[in-house]
């Protein structure tokens, strides 16, 4: 479930049919997430609003910032979502002196070359109230498909590398692990044997539905997997 295109990328490349039936996943990053967003938020690449309005509506957010790079996301973003401030832009048109409790960014860092640079930036927009980041990022690098490509992917990360990166930019570590097991054998499937460039509306829909819900819950009552096919980042700003 792990895809977002680059801010160069055609917005027609990017199947939000398809990935609009993932609610049970995203209802699932929600309830990892919810305890750790409050306050005042910013959403990193809310592409068209599906995770924002979630955010939004968490009784612990007091107030929501979308940003997104994407001009058609944007224009498609301000009709489902018109009570939610937008900035078409990065976190660098931010003002450096201001200051956030969190920051949400859900498959937007492996866009980003200079990924280091960006969670620096996270840093120092959470510095001040100690604020917290809530990442999640496509993992594994062997499974690292022709679809990845299409969609703008620079990487999929290793954890030890994303820890680093993270100590490095300012933050310390309050979870990290893998997550989705059973959706990493999934994508090296149907996109690196089977070679697919698309995501299909009945698979996603199956996968969402029946054995997403199976699998999450049996993995959250494990000790933290040795892979998966994204990685969970809850960290706090020094």
């Amino acid at each position: 479930m792990s895809s977002r295109p680059n801010e160069f990328a055609l917005t027609n490349n990017f199947e939000f049919e398809a990935l609009k039936q993932a609610e049970n996943y995203r209802k699932r990053l929600l309830l990892e997430f919810g305890p750790h967003l409050q306050g005042d938020v910013i959403e990193v690449g809310a592409g068209i609003g599906q995770i924002t309005t979630q955010v939004a509506a968490l009784p612990t957010v007091k107030s929501v910032l979308a940003i997104e790079p994407d001009p058609e996301f944007c224009e498609m973003f301000k009709p489902g979502v018109p009570d939610i401030p937008l900035i078409r832009g990065t976190v660098s048109a931010l003002s450096g002196d201001s200051a956030w409790n969190a920051i949400v960014s859900i498959n937007v860092l492996e866009h980003i070359k200079e990924d280091a640079e960006e969670l620096a930036r996270y840093a120092r927009l959470l510095s001040k109230r100690k604020g917290r980041l809530c990442l999640f990022v496509p993992a594994r690098p062997e499974i690292y498909a022709p679809i990845d490509k299409d969609f703008g992917h620079f990487r999929r990360y290793l954890k030890p590398e994303l820890k680093q990166k993270l100590d490095d930019a300012g933050f310390n570590i309050v979870r990290l692990q893998y997550f989705n097991v059973t959706g990493y054998f999934a994508w090296w499937l149907n996109f690196c044997v089977l070679k697919k460039r698309k995501f299909e509306v009945g698979s996603v829909r199956l996968f969402d539905r029946v054995i997403f819900p199976v699998t999450s819950t049996v993995e959250s009552w494990l000790p933290a997997p040795p892979f998966g096919q994204s990685l969970l980042v809850v960290a706090e700003a020094k």
